[in-house]
């Protein structure tokens, strides 16, 4: 069985090396474009203010926005719960914030 696996990963590494030198297509390719700017822009505020209410940088909204990075899965699952209810996540952020501030 381990020699089996072995041979599995070795052939993964061959495959990804060629995919990465142009020479085979992957399989399938992932793209998350859940159109940050434009849920950002249909909430009416400032990268400013949006990276402030998700828990991020500026910088990241920015690359985000840019295609420069893509948000990873916790990020992605509430940039989705923005998108569809974004009530739902101003409120979730208020009462967390009452709590923090004891009240």
């Amino acid at each position: 069985m381990e020699k089996e696996l072995f041979n599995d990963f070795k052939k993964s590494i061959r495959e990804m090396n060629a995919i990465r030198k142009g020479k085979m297509k992957p399989a399938r390719v992932w793209r998350w474009d859940l159109g940050v700017k434009e849920i950002r822009d249909k909430m009416g505020v400032s990268q400013s203010r949006f990276a402030a209410l998700i828990g991020v940088s500026v910088d990241t909204i920015q690359n985000w926005e840019q295609g420069r990075s893509v948000p990873r899965k916790a990020a992605c699952a509430l940039l989705m719960v923005l998108k569809h209810n974004p009530d739902a996540v101003i409120k979730a952020v208020e009462a967390e914030r009452e709590l923090v501030m004891g009240g």
